[in-house]
């Protein structure tokens, strides 16, 4: 199943630096293995904003929930999660 997913990050600000570049660092390393192992197919950033605009591909609704309260971010995302299904009129024989 495919779903758009849309992050916005604020992070309050009486974290440490510290605090907050863990927080980042394993939001990094758990964001690129979702994506080597195919989960996580697309990851951009919004320009100018501290937010992401992702595509996952995941098994289920209850497969993406849970990722995404896996990630050391997740306490300050406002997240809006988008069900995408493939358009009859594309092109493309996948979506990969």
């Amino acid at each position: 199943m495919l779903f758009q997913v849309r992050m916005d990050v604020k992070i309050p600000a009486h974290l440490s630096e510290t605090e907050v570049n863990d927080l980042k660092s394993r939001e990094k390393t758990l964001a690129q293995q979702l994506q080597q192992s195919g989960k996580w197919r697309h990851l951009w950033r919004i320009a100018g904003q501290y937010a992401n605009t992702s595509i996952f591909d995941v098994a289920s609704n209850e497969e993406l929930h849970n990722l995404l309260l896996s990630l050391p971010l997740y306490p300050f995302m406002q997240i809006e999660v988008t069900p995408l299904c493939r358009h009859p009129s594309s092109i493309h024989d996948d979506d990969r």
